[in-house]
């Protein structure tokens, strides 16, 4: 695998949403992307109904929560603010063994109202085909070692 770049992807979905797709596939197999960093924060950071979390996903999906056993989900964030007006807490948890050579989704949830704000920073890699067929299986939730 070999860096060709660094690229920050930035905007707002709706609160509460599913399957918000990013679109990354350039049509080539030999090209992918790995999320380093995701960044999560409520329209109104200064409102105290503002906590919300999100997660990306290599799939699209209708299932709210967290699923650290499900290979398609990649990255998880929160944001919350304690109280009106105080500063904006964040944590957010990176499954470093990613890579997606298709398209990403981000699926969002909130104890508020309106969109929330996200900062996703990816590298992207040169990698051979046969390295993005195997990305492409385990993206899309098949087994790639055969084990149960």
């Amino acid at each position: 695998m070999k860096k060709i770049g660094y690229y920050t992807m930035r905007g707002r979905v709706p609160y509460d949403s599913n399957s918000n797709r990013i679109l990354l596939f350039d049509g080539k197999f030999n090209t992918a992307y790995k999320v380093i960093d995701f960044i999560i924060a409520a329209k109104d950071p200064n409102a105290s109904a503002g906590d919300c979390n999100a997660k990306l996903t290599t799939v699209a999906t209708t299932e709210f929560g967290w699923k650290w056993d499900d290979v398609t989900q990649i990255a998880w964030a929160v944001s919350e603010v304690r109280v009106n007006h105080s500063p904006v807490f964040g944590r957010s948890i990176i499954d470093e063994d990613n890579l997606i050579v298709e398209d990403l989704w981000i699926q969002t949830e909130s104890g508020g109202t309106g969109d929330i704000n996200y900062m996703i920073k990816l590298e992207k890699y040169d990698i051979s085909e046969y390295q993005g067929a195997l990305a492409m299986v385990r993206n899309n939730a098949q087994n790639v070692l055969g084990d149960n």
